[in-house]
């Protein structure tokens, strides 16, 4: 027979009994609603676990990137679509200042004047939108108001320039010149002290007379030559990469240099043609603000939610990539302003010559910029759904995960009650309560 002491007998039923009791403790454990507290209560459901979190996180950053990314161009959407209706009532003027055969003293170019620089003003205004405290054309530098205006008292010389439409920039651009940054859409005009206006190609140095440029040019095509030739100049000069750098700032106000310029061309003396109007300068930069909204590299065709100067208001003569100047961000607005300088001069002439035109310009700079940004914008509305329904995903894993069975749990827990119950009632009889009880 075989004696077994009540000591061991005490030290195996109080072992049975903690085990029992650890594992009751670890399912209340789970009654706040998760299953994984430490790696050792699954190790293999806490790691996909913390790989789910970190989803989560993720997720909920770039979440916020797009809202953050909306937000912005709806506000830049809003700025570019007042732009735009300013700018279609300001080539209505411009139309109307052209057409109209009316006099300085009748009353009506001092009124249209009014209107267009309250139109500028309106667009300068949009131009410095802000968002909160951060200013929302002014790339990154957003802590910048972008674009000051020089006051009536402060006029400045700028050059003047011929805008060419479809039909003058295909007869006058090389057709055999397939590189962009030498295409040429504007002359820079000059005045002869014969009392004409010439036009200067300043990549070729080509000085032809404005009758040519204008409507001289439609007769050669007539008799079918459908290109520029060295026949139709009147001279040429030599100009040079840096001519409009050297001559010129990047929005188009005459330099020293400039004021002092002459050329000589068939006996005609030749000087910059000038105009004093108030320039608009740009105060912020040119980089991009990005807002990602997926895992990868950043790609800047696709995450930046900001528009700059540049973007808005283009390029001229004055600043575009053959000029040698680094780009103004206010070509368009400083070009309306000389629209606005020829109207108070009453020129209807160079109105219905060069101000359609380029009222017309800026009009479509600042619509491709809007249209731009309103695509750019329907992608983030579509990845904001994207991210949407990926979060419901990882929620669901994550539940799944470590979530508690809310009936599984409540039946172990009834189990581990009814054998902790039978546990302590049968250790109550058999265990001797004392040696005199063991002897016997």
């Amino acid at each position: 027979m075989v004696r077994i002491s009540s000591n061991y007998m005490v030290r195996r039923y109080q072992k049975d009994l903690n085990a029992l009791d650890y594992t009751k403790t670890k399912l209340m454990e789970q009654g706040d609603g998760s299953k994984l507290h430490r790696p050792s209560d699954n190790s293999v459901d806490y790691s996909r676990y913390l790989r789910y979190n970190v989803s989560e996180g993720e997720n909920d950053r770039y979440q916020e990137s797009v809202k953050a990314g909306i937000s912005w161009m709806a506000s830049t959407q809003t700025a570019l679509s007042g732009m735009e209706d300013i700018q279609k009532t300001f080539k209505a003027k411009t139309i109307q200042g052209a057409n109209d055969d009316k006099d300085e003293k009748s009353g009506d170019w001092p009124a249209i004047a009014r209107e267009m620089k309250a139109s500028i003003e309106q667009i300068v205004s949009l131009g410095n939108t802000q968002l909160g405290d951060r200013y929302i054309f002014s790339g990154q530098a957003d802590l910048k108001q972008p674009f000051v205006m020089s006051s009536e008292a402060d006029l400045k010389q700028r050059g003047v320039t011929k805008t060419l439409d479809d039909r003058q920039a295909a007869f006058f651009n090389d057709a055999s010149n397939n590189n962009s940054a030498d295409f040429l859409h504007q002359m820079l005009s000059l005045d002869g002290d014969d009392g004409n206006t010439y036009y200067l190609n300043t990549l070729t140095g080509d000085i032809y007379t404005k009758e040519f440029v204008q409507e001289g040019y439609k007769d050669v095509i007539a008799n079918g030559r459908s290109t520029v030739s060295t026949a139709d100049r009147v001279g040429n000069i030599a100009t040079g990469p840096n001519f409009i750098k050297n001559n010129f700032k990047n929005t188009g106000e005459v330099t020293a240099a400039g004021a002092g310029w002459t050329t000589a061309v068939n006996g005609v003396n030749l000087k910059f043609s000038t105009v004093r109007q108030q320039i608009v300068t740009y105060q912020g930069d040119m980089r991009y603000i990005s807002m990602v909204k997926q895992n990868g590299s950043t790609e800047p065709s696709a995450d930046t939610v900001n528009k700059t100067g540049l973007d808005i208001f283009g390029r001229d003569l004055f600043d575009d990539k053959n000029s040698g100047n680094e780009p103004s961000g206010s070509a368009m607005v400083n070009n309306m302003l000389t629209v606005y300088a020829k109207t108070k001069a009453c020129d209807a002439h160079w109105l219905s010559s060069d101000g359609v035109t380029l009222a017309d310009t800026a009009n479509q700079v600042t619509l491709q910029a809007h249209t731009e940004t309103g695509a750019r914008s329907g992608l983030y509305t579509d990845m904001k759904d994207i991210l949407t329904n990926h979060h419901e995903n990882i929620t669901r894993d994550i539940t799944n995960v470590s979530a508690t069975d809310v009936a599984e749990l409540a039946t172990k827990m009834m189990q581990q009650q009814t054998v902790m119950s039978m546990s302590l009632s049968m250790g109550a009889r058999i265990l001797p309560l004392s040696l005199v009880d063991y002897l016997r």
